[in-house]
């Protein structure tokens, strides 16, 4: 799959169940053939603002470094300072900065409080923009969605830096 035209799909959910339905439903319409995702998870952000990745995937890997990779493209694109708040190398890092910085300039980005507010769940999904439509209506359980479009660039070189330190990526990540 082409990495040219990518948008960043994302539900809000005020009850964690729904999230994890829905994400379910969104698989299952991936393996229908009725779209394909680049990565998703789900998102959890307790009442004192810790997140966690509740679930995850790829369909072409399983686990390891190659899911925990994914699964840090997928947070970093929603939300870079959570990635960096928990990944390790000075690469991520400044990638994490650049997609920052393009997000601003760009009003490209989500805002976290927005669609991750303490207490609930986010179901966040990338996808080739062909998709989004499909994507965002698989998520019906949601509160709210939103997509926006995501630099092909940035995602390339989140991705690139994450596998250049995924064991680090993956131990933060399950942490």
């Amino acid at each position: 799959m082409g990495t040219q035209n990518l948008a960043l799909v994302v539900g809000s959910y005020d009850d964690t169940a729904a999230a994890s339905d829905d994400y379910q439903a969104l698989r299952s319409g991936q393996d229908a053939g009725g779209y394909e995702i680049i990565g998703a998870v789900v998102l959890t952000r307790d009442k004192d603002g810790k997140v966690q990745v509740k679930e995850h995937g790829d369909k072409s890997v399983g686990h390891g470094a190659a899911w925990g990779a994914g699964a840090g493209v997928v947070v970093g694109l929603f939300a870079p300072p959570l990635l960096a708040a928990t990944a390790v190398g000075a690469g991520i890092g400044a990638i994490l900065g650049k997609i920052k910085k393009n997000r601003d300039e760009k009003k490209l980005g989500v805002d976290v409080d927005d669609y991750l507010a303490p207490g609930t769940s986010a179901v966040v999904a990338v996808v080739d923009d062909k998709w989004a439509d499909r994507v965002e209506k698989a998520l019906q359980r949601s509160d709210k969605r939103i997509s926006k479009a995501i630099d092909s660039d940035d995602y390339e070189k989140l991705r690139k830096a994450i596998e250049e330190s995924a064991d680090d990526v993956v131990e933060q990540i399950n942490s």
